[in-house]
């Protein structure tokens, strides 16, 4: 499939449950690779699977194996309408990331809901998904992937910052691709907010009304993650961990928001060379939390852009899109200087509506 041009509906859901988002992108490839996003949207969840996703990392065996179909079934209705309202009838491949129910790398184990082969079938498109599995089959951390985008994408930024459920970060300082994640972010901050009613702290302003507890700060500094050197990657289970018994001793949800936000701004800012001859590009849910992007500010001199509310919304989408073109023409779309993988490599699974599969290590 080494065509010039390529459209494909590209589909990401993050930890932070803020919703489905699908993005249809044309990509040329010329001298390089460039894109067009020609329309895009974020489907809310609905109340009932955001309460289902968010308890779903405590289910067994069978009952995960029942979420999958169930949730497959959900995004498959989901992607159809999209299609269906903006005339979409043939696109190349609909490339779908999934949701993240458990990730962890280090006992060679990722789950994401809705890579099932039924995806095709309800579809009648081809379906490139599953893309974290093969990584960690390699012994990678199967994340982050987004930087193959930022490499032949996005090369004119010397850092792509993304705060999303977790801050992650994709830079090249020695010729060689590096990207991890910094901390949690929205997975945090929206968790403190539902404690007050709250679906989120828009624009940080109830962090902002808070004070800051410098006993809980130093507690937050001290996480041993922060220390260690990548390839690494987060899931919901280390903030289960290691973040929300911090917050125990606390009840004032302000405070905490306050806190929680300058810790996160501080471990994102000492990840930056902190060179204002050097820009970092923004996107995701928290380019919107105006103290947070604050307190980044605040804390160095690299020139922080946020691009226009398109890209901040859809990147992820975007690049979950080329990562599927890439898988068509056979070409490594993970870096392994990224993940800890034992080699580049080629991740996904490609299910065509006919039922037939294949998967090219």
């Amino acid at each position: 499939m080494n065509r010039k041009n390529y459209n494909v509906i590209g589909v990401m859901s993050g930890t932070s449950l803020d919703g489905i988002d699908l993005a249809h992108v044309n990509f040329t490839l010329s001298e390089g690779w460039t894109y067009k996003i020609i329309t895009a949207e974020t489907v809310p969840y609905p109340e009932d699977w955001q309460k289902i996703l968010s308890k779903a990392v405590l289910y067994d065996e069978d009952q995960l194996k029942r979420l999958n179909e169930n949730y497959t079934q959900f995004l498959s209705e989901v992607i159809l309408d999209f299609l269906t309202k903006n005339a979409i009838f043939d696109p190349d491949a609909i490339c779908s990331h999934g949701h993240t129910i458990k990730h962890d790398p280090e006992n060679g184990y990722t789950l994401q809901l809705g890579n099932l082969p039924q995806l095709a079938e309800n579809l009648g498109h081809t379906v490139v998904c599953d893309f974290r599995v093969q990584d960690v089959e390699l012994g990678g951390q199967g994340a982050p992937l987004v930087p193959v985008g930022d490499e032949l994408l996005f090369s004119e930024y010397d850092y792509c910052l993304n705060l999303g459920g977790f801050a992650n970060i994709s830079t090249k300082p020695n010729g060689s691709r590096l990207a991890y994640d910094i901390c949690a972010v929205n997975t945090v901050l929206n968790f403190l907010s539902q404690k007050i009613d709250l679906p989120y702290d828009r624009k940080g302003e109830v962090a902002a009304s808070g004070e800051l507890n410098e006993e809980l700060l130093e507690e937050l500094q001290k996480i041993p993650y922060y220390g260690l050197r990548p390839p690494k990657s987060l899931g919901i289970e280390w903030v289960n961990k290691y973040i929300f018994p911090l917050f125990g001793r606390y009840e004032s949800i302000p405070c905490l928001l306050r806190t929680y936000t300058e810790h996160a701004a501080e471990v994102i800012s000492n990840e930056l060379r902190d060179s204002s001859e050097e820009k970092v590009l923004v996107t995701g849910g928290g380019v919107f939390n105006d103290y947070l992007i604050k307190e980044i500010k605040r804390r160095t001199r690299t020139q922080i852009v946020i691009p226009p509310v398109e890209m901040v919304n859809f990147k992820e989408a975007l690049i979950f899109g080329f990562l599927g073109v890439l898988k068509l023409r056979g070409e490594n779309n993970v870096f392994s200087s990224v993940t800890g993988a034992s080699k580049d490599h080629s991740t996904g699974k490609i299910f065509t509506a006919n039922g037939f599969s294949k998967y090219s290590k």
